[in-house]
């Protein structure tokens, strides 16, 4: 049976470490998005997480453990300020980029990088220390497309994905931060649920993002090309909504009756964002207008997604 949801109870979460440690993938929930786990130092269990998504080879995994200590067990190298920072934001949504062990396949960039995170989930912990595994875990959904924050979300995605641990909806609703800590200063690969302000409470300067990577390239993380987190829909940025055509889905900051409204606060936004864009996607619209959020530092990660699906 393929695209079943269980209960993170004991007897879900043991028959997904089993499924782990037999080379097979799990959906499971974190705090920014539902993620595809696979082991991520198993190339059979990597490939398959590649062939379920439609995902380019050339583009990196984010491996996710339970502490701090096992993700220098990853590094070849731990600065202090990935210390610093996982010591401030672990676990939680922000993945860093070290340099990766000279001994681990698998998983890992194209250069000698790895991209490591701590999830800030119950159900995610409990999963990793069950498997007693690392995981590589992109969001759970087909290459592209919308990142799922509930498990139904992954089954429409993912039909094939063997299971789903229901953890319910994702608190944050948008992928973690990613930053390069390899250098002498850090550097924003991906904004997410993170902020740049708190990062900057514990780095200091941060060295913002370039344009976006081009398809096939190498790059140390994830969430780096032109297109990407995009709805069925057509998705079109707007200044302003006016007269629009009324077969398309609104999605507005300020209150109409016929949009979907998510709010001026950036936190919330974000948290609603992928489910409203799932919302309007299941009415079948064609089209989804999008009214462009306030161009703010605090917007950074919310216009990085908007931009990205709104891409051709």
């Amino acid at each position: 049976m393929t695209g079943e949801i269980v209960l993170p109870d004991a007897a879900g979460l043991a028959r997904a470490a089993e499924l782990l440690r037999a080379g097979s993938v799990v959906a499971f929930p974190t705090e920014t998005v539902y993620g595809l786990g696979a082991h991520a130092f198993s190339e059979q269990a990597v490939a398959e997480i590649y062939r379920l998504k439609n995902r380019p080879s050339w583009n990196p995994l984010i491996v996710h453990v339970p502490t701090v200590a096992e993700a220098r067990k990853l590094a070849a190298e731990w600065p202090g300020t990935a210390d610093e920072l996982a010591d401030r934001f672990w676990p939680g949504p922000l993945t860093l980029v070290v340099r990766r062990a000279a001994d681990l396949g698998g998983v890992g960039a194209a250069n000698d990088t790895i991209a490591i995170r701590v999830p800030a989930h119950d159900v995610a912990l409990r999963l990793l220390e069950a498997a007693g595994l690392p995981l590589a875990a992109p969001s759970a959904n087909r290459s592209e497309s919308l990142s799922p924050t509930t498990a139904e979300h992954v089954v429409r995605s993912l039909p094939d994905v063997p299971l789903v641990l229901d953890g319910g909806a994702c608190r944050w609703g948008i992928e973690s931060t990613v930053l390069d800590v390899t250098g002498a200063t850090p550097r924003l690969l991906r904004p997410g649920a993170l902020s740049l302000r708190a990062i900057r409470e514990v780095t200091g300067r941060v060295a913002l993002p370039s344009e976006a990577v081009l398809d096939g390239s190498a790059r140390p993380s994830p969430g780096m090309s032109k297109r990407h987190y995009a709805p069925r829909a057509r998705l079109v940025l707007v200044d302003e909504i006016i007269n629009p055509d009324k077969s398309a889905g609104l999605l507005s900051v300020d209150e109409r009756p016929d949009a979907e409204v998510l709010g001026d606060d950036p936190e919330e936004y974000a948290a609603d964002l992928y489910a409203a864009l799932h919302r309007l996607d299941d009415l079948g619209v064609a089209t989804i207008i999008v009214q462009k959020p306030p161009a703010t530092e605090d917007w950074l990660a919310v216009h990085d997604r908007l931009n990205r699906a709104a891409a051709r």
